[in-house]
């Protein structure tokens, strides 16, 4: 294979990975703004919001805001992952706290536990030692 041919391959794969990173993006994006208003006018409609309601526009928000990081810088933001992950939880408990065992509950608090130490952690080494490189910027 010739150098020119090879450039000329690498350059189209680049462009096609990045033609799908950004449509796929559009369609993440455009799918929880979606379901958010969904909820948003179901809410409507039954004239009042549950604190589980707002709980679950907080995790559309997450995620619009995690899709909108990942846009412009190209990285995936773990911490709104692991925020995403404590109010699903959080969600799950207030849904289901009077069925549950007390087993789960202990277990269900103790993972929310474990994450909310996972994000102190993540905060602590990002402030002491820094994300390691700085952003890369997607030129489009």
């Amino acid at each position: 294979m010739t150098e020119q041919l090879k450039e000329s391959v690498d350059r189209l794969g680049r462009f096609l990975v990045q033609w799908f990173q950004i449509t796929a993006l559009f369609v993440i994006g455009a799918t929880i703004v979606w379901a958010a208003a969904y909820e948003y006018w179901r809410m409507v409609g039954v004239g009042r919001a549950k604190l589980d309601d707002i709980l679950l526009l907080f995790i559309y928000l997450e995620l619009g805001a995690m899709v909108g990081i990942y846009f412009k810088t190209d990285r995936l933001p773990v911490l709104f992952l692991l925020y995403i992950a404590i109010t699903a939880l959080t969600r799950f408990l207030v849904i289901d706290i009077k069925d549950l065992p007390i087993e789960t509950l202990f277990i269900v608090t103790g993972m929310i536990l474990m994450l909310t130490v996972a994000v102190l952690v993540l905060q602590f080494a990002t402030a002491r030692f820094g994300s390691g490189e700085e952003p890369r910027v997607t030129k489009h």
